[in-house]
């Protein structure tokens, strides 16, 4: 009688021989995945993961009413198109790396795909002019920047028999560039009406626009990102895209060629805009968008973006953004609505992102440097914390002997651009707003000498309840 691992090998021989392939090999190259699923796929409990979205606000089209009761039948491969026009994402990318998260918890397997070569044309979905052009070496230094950023989202653990779900992280630049014009346009291009495309809302829109139009680069967009749907559905058994609601024109072009080159039903599902009650897109600042990138957009200033949100758009934020669960959801708006001063919607939904982006220590560093810039007493820590709690400050670099020899506090007070003269630096101590290191001055006949330093090299000078500089001696 054969042993257990006998059949099991006995097995496998059986599904090698029928399926004409290393399933051993063809696993670990993720090529077989429609193919053959986890012996105890049949046994999963799928999560209703569109009830979930449409609870958080973040369904906007679908297009089958089904489409729930369908994701809940197994496990499918969804997919969200990520242009690499920049070294990091920023917080309108949030959305659909969300998104992808909650379906790989619901039982999904989550594709993140880097428009590597659709990038270097630039999507006009949403876009009131077209993009700079980029470089390929700017596309790879981009979607490595990227690629580091969707690990804290997805799990892209090898899939094996424990984790049939492992997220894929993929670049179209794989198959479209080896296409060539001749060969695109006969396979890919006599697929397309072009009075189909023109009637697509994001074409449209721009032809609208007084002096505005397309470029013939931009038009083969949705072209482009069709092909992208029927070679991840070809290759890796993908059947539904995601992505945002300016994106449904490309959405529904990819299903439409798919089923031309006679391929399956495939589905899409499409998420609001992210934008506040005002109507202006939610994570633009002063400065510009708020980044993911803790070197472009400081964890502090990530944490107090949140923290200022508006109450109006508190509610629906922390439901489409926080894993929290819809009685805690409720509870925290709850508990908010009662006091709103104490922004504890606000709150919690900063913590919860900012863990998500910049880990437990990017949330820790955020919340000191909130205390300190609320008048905290600054101690116990070192330069390149300090540097990162006021990188957004204006600060200077001074030789270490200024300091050594000791350094007029009035001269400190202009150097580090708080007084225009030493007249109001003066008036401006007597006057009882000068603070070193958050400790009050008051004696215009100070002199700052290395005791007077935070850490090693760095001196925290501030002027008022919230004008802030540093200093670095070195």
């Amino acid at each position: 009688m054969a042993s257990n691992g006998n059949l099991a090998a006995i097995t496998l021989l059986v599904l090698q021989t029928r399926l004409g392939v290393d399933y051993r090999v063809a696993r670990r190259q993720n090529k077989i995945f429609h193919k053959l699923e986890h012996p105890e796929q049949n046994k999963l409990i799928m999560q209703d993961i569109v009830k979930e979205l449409e609870w958080r606000g973040a369904v906007h089209q679908k297009t089958d009413e089904n489409i729930g009761a369908w994701l809940m039948e197994k496990r499918r491969a969804v997919y969200a198109g990520f242009d690499p026009t920049a070294d990091s994402m920023h917080v309108g990318h949030l959305v659909q790396l969300t998104s992808l998260r909650r379906f790989q918890k619901a039982g999904h397997r989550p594709i993140a795909l880097v428009g590597g070569a659709t990038g270097m044309i630039g999507d006009p979905s949403g876009k009131s002019e077209e993009r700079n052009l980029l470089t390929s070496d700017d596309i790879q230094r981009n979607v490595a920047g990227i690629r580091k950023q969707m690990e804290r989202f997805l799990d892209f653990s090898e899939n094996n028999d424990k984790n049939q779900n492992g997220a894929a992280l993929l670049n179209n630049h794989d198959w479209l560039g080896k296409f060539s014009y001749l060969d695109f346009l006969r396979d890919v291009g006599k697929h397309f009406s072009v009075n189909a495309m023109l009637a697509k809302d994001s074409v449209k829109s721009r032809l609208a626009q007084s002096g505005a139009g397309m470029s013939y680069t931009e038009f083969s967009y949705q072209l482009l990102q069709s092909y992208d749907f029927y070679r991840l559905n070809k290759d890796y058994n993908c059947e539904i895209q995601i992505g945002g609601s300016d994106q449904w024109g490309n959405i529904t072009a990819g299903i439409d060629f798919v089923r031309r080159m006679g391929g399956r039903q495939l589905y899409g599902l499409t998420s609001p805009l992210l934008t506040k009650s005002d109507g202006k897109k939610m994570g633009k600042t002063e400065s510009g968008a708020l980044w993911l990138d803790a070197a472009r957009t400081s964890p502090y200033a990530f944490y107090q973006y949140w923290v200022n949100l508006d109450d109006a758009d508190v509610g629906k934020t922390l439901k489409f953004f926080s894993e929290i669960s819809r009685e805690e959801t409720d509870a925290v708006i709850e508990e908010h609505l009662k006091t709103p001063e104490k922004r504890i919607a606000q709150k919690r939904l900063a913590d919860d992102l900012t863990r998500l982006i910049h880990g437990e220590n990017g949330l820790q560093t955020a919340r000191r440097a909130t205390e300190i810039f609320f008048g905290a007493e600054i101690s116990n820590l070192n330069d390149s914390q300090l540097v990162e709690i006021f990188t957004d400050v204006k600060s200077k670099q001074l030789p270490r002997t200024a300091i050594e020899n000791g350094l007029p506090i009035l001269d400190a007070f202009l150097e580090a651009g708080l007084a225009k003269s030493k007249s109001e630096a003066r008036r401006t101590l007597q006057q009882g707003g000068a603070y070193i290191n958050n400790r009050k001055i008051s004696n215009p006949e100070t002199k700052l000498t290395q005791d007077h330093l935070a850490g090693k090299t760095v001196m925290i000078l501030r002027s008022g309840k919230k004008n802030y500089a540093l200093l670095r001696f070195v």
